[in-house]
C-alpha cells in the first residue's frame, strides 16, 4: 500500500493536526538563532497530553533534526 506525507509547516496547522490525531510523526530541526518573537509551535496544545517515543537524533553543521514518533 502506499504512503503519503503531509508535513504542515505553520504553528497553528501542526497544532490542529496534533490536536485532531492527524500526526503519526514529529521533527523539529533545531537552529541556533534566536528571533525574539513568533508564534510557538507548539504553545496552544488542546485536549489530553501526546506521549512521544524518540527522540531519533540527527547532528548536522550548525543544525541538530528531532525525530519523534506520536504514540497513538
Amino acid at each position: 500500500m502506499p504512503t503519503s506525507q503531509v508535513r504542515p509547516a505553520r504553528p497553528s496547522i501542526a497544532q490542529q493536526c496534533l490536536a485532531a490525531g492527524l500526526l503519526d510523526e514529529i521533527r523539529v530541526n533545531l537552529v541556533p538563532v534566536l528571533f525574539g518573537s513568533g508564534i510557538r509551535y507548539f504553545g496552544i496544545l488542546t485536549g489530553p497530553p501526546l506521549t512521544l517515543d524518540g527522540p531519533s537524533v540527527i547532528e548536522g553543521r550548525g543544525v541538530t533534526h528531532l525525530r519523534y514518533h506520536v504514540r497513538k
